[in-house]
């Protein structure tokens, strides 16, 4: 009995990368081939599966319903496969596949949405996807590779890299300070009207603040308060309230004068973590991402790119500064 041709792993990442690039040229010059090597290897795809897989014009190519199927099950397999080989190989290969990233709203939509941009255009062979939650990720639960977070709270079984070091600060417009005063202690605050954001790091309307080297907890209320720190920022900028936010983000207003620092004494800490599972330690595509987000982040003037890297219990030190991390 003969069985039906199987179709090649070749073919199919030259297939993928025409339907990302929805065009046979745009796919070979990411793939450093000739048009007609890739218009060849897609009709081979074909005939081995017995269907078309693209709508071909003279402008753009789509996918048939087929191909779309096809798309999926291809992406999958040919994740499988990179990881597999970086999995038994001793040497880092150039990163290839999707790489699944997670972040938050505002600092993924601000920095990490761009840096990732750039990290494809240097390696066009690698499929970014990134999502934004206003929520801790379960990375290896939710089929992520990777999680840009804020906040040094890590669990154990992850490995994280500090990408930047950071810190969030209290703020409010000189308007509204003038009209109900200026805070001198942090239990000043629960009289204030608070901007209270939902992080993914801390409960919700509970600041954790950093004063002395101790950590005071503080219930904060207000009549305003949102899961987006855009929004926040604007409303404290309309002297509606104190807001607790990165430094990153309101050091230009507090320059210019718009916003002015209220206890300047308090911070609270909020790192910039790459966090990954343990079975990724190895990627090539990985360690490439965290790399540049590093050095993307440090040109950005987030802080700086750390070495230091924690890394879950029994694993091998991947530095001389690791630790493990319990916390949750």
């Amino acid at each position: 009995m003969k069985l039906p041709a199987s179709p090649e792993l070749g073919d199919l990442r030259v297939f993928c990368m025409v339907a990302r690039k929805s065009s046979f040229s745009g796919a070979a010059e990411a793939l450093s081939a000739s048009v007609a090597y890739v218009s060849k290897r897609v009709g081979v795809l074909e005939t081995s599966l017995g269907t078309r897989l693209l709508h071909r014009s003279t402008r753009r190519v789509a996918m048939t319903a087929a191909g779309e199927r096809v798309f999926a099950w291809a992406e999958k397999i040919l994740d499988d496969v990179d990881q597999l080989v970086e999995d038994v190989s001793s040497t880092r290969r150039m990163p290839r596949g999707t790489l699944r990233v997670s972040s938050s709203f505002g600092f993924g939509r601000q920095f990490v949405a761009p840096a990732l941009a750039d990290l494809q255009d240097q390696y066009p062979q690698l499929n970014v996807r990134l999502d934004l939650f206003d929520r801790v990720v379960d990375v290896a639960g939710e089929g992520f590779d990777l999680d840009v977070r804020i906040g040094d709270e890590i669990a154990g079984h992850l490995i994280a890299k500090r990408l930047a070091t950071n810190y969030r600060v209290l703020c409010a417009a000189p308007a509204y300070l003038e009209a109900h005063g200026v805070p001198q202690r942090i239990a000043d605050l629960e009289s204030h009207a608070c901007l209270a954001i939902k992080e993914r790091d801390h409960p919700f309307g509970v600041w954790r603040l950093n004063a002395g080297g101790e950590t005071v907890g503080v219930k904060v209320t207000g009549p305003l308060s949102t899961n987006h720190g855009e929004a926040a920022v604007q409303w404290a900028l309309a002297g509606r309230g104190i807001v607790l936010r990165s430094i990153w983000d309101v050091q230009p207003l507090l320059d210019e004068g718009k916003l002015q620092r209220v206890l300047p004494d308090v911070t609270q800490p909020a790192n910039v973590w790459a966090v990954f599972p343990e079975r990724l330690a190895q990627s090539a595509k990985v360690k490439v991402c965290v790399d540049f987000l590093a050095e993307t982040f440090a040109r950005a003037g987030i802080g700086g790119a750390q070495a230091k890297v924690r890394t879950p219990p029994g694993a091998p030190a991947r530095t001389s500064r690791s630790r493990t991390r319990t916390g949750t």
